[in-house]
């Protein structure tokens, strides 16, 4: 019997233990589980990455039908005041931004609900400075699903609440993603330690703990 064990875990689970761990991107190994805000609260949690260059990884957002955000301003803010108050859409509106390894969002993607401006789904993601070993980044995403528009928990400030459910919002992205064919997905088991919290809105999230890896393969 010890002798079977011994070959089970020798020539089978040791060996697939390390395929796994050759295969994951270097950058996943200390990547943190929440992002910040500006003033350094707890923002929203990461939940799935991407692994590939900058253009491909647009090219495939874009492919899945997710539209580039603008970035903020004062150009932005006017429209969205004004789509908010006229109740028209702003498919590229900008997001907050959110922080990781230091700074904020390197890119944003969105979809619009419908014609309503309130709700959206969307997703940063944050480009690591490690790469693997065929010089591919890994982006770490937050997505989130905005459900309404509405004052801040904790600052007053006037903002878009998510919904909680953040696994939600992951999976459609990834189901998006896959409808290109151009991605291979993995997933990570027991990614978060600490399942639940607020963001820097006050809103609560909740999750699986899992982390989906999305690898873009050339065409």
């Amino acid at each position: 019997m010890a002798l079977a064990l011994y070959f089970v875990i020798a020539y089978i689970g040791l060996p697939a233990a390390w395929r796994l761990y050759v295969r994951r991107h270097p950058a996943l190994t200390d990547l943190p589980g929440v992002t910040s805000t500006h003033d350094h609260h707890p923002g929203d949690p990461i939940n799935l990455a991407l692994i590939g260059r900058e253009d491909d990884v647009k090219a495939v957002m874009h492919a899945a039908g997710w539209i580039a955000a603008e970035k903020l301003g004062l150009k932005s803010d006017l429209k969205i005041a004004a789509a908010a108050v006229l109740d028209r859409p702003y498919a590229d509106a900008p997001v907050s931004n959110l922080y990781l390894w230091g700074r904020k969002e390197d890119l944003a993607f969105e979809q619009p609900v419908g014609n309503n401006p309130r709700e959206r789904h969307h997703v940063r993601f944050w480009k690591a400075e490690s790469v693997d070993d065929l010089g591919r980044p890994l982006w770490a995403g937050a997505a989130t699903f905005d459900q309404r528009v509405g004052f801040s928990h904790t600052t007053g400030q006037i903002t878009h609440h998510i919904a909680a459910d953040v696994d939600a919002e992951r999976d459609h992205v990834i189901e998006t993603l896959n409808t290109t064919g151009r991605v291979t997905v993995e997933s990570i088991d027991n990614f978060h330690e600490v399942r639940e919290g607020y963001n820097g809105g006050g809103d609560r999230w909740f999750t699986d703990g899992k982390l989906p890896v999305a690898t873009v393969t050339q065409q």
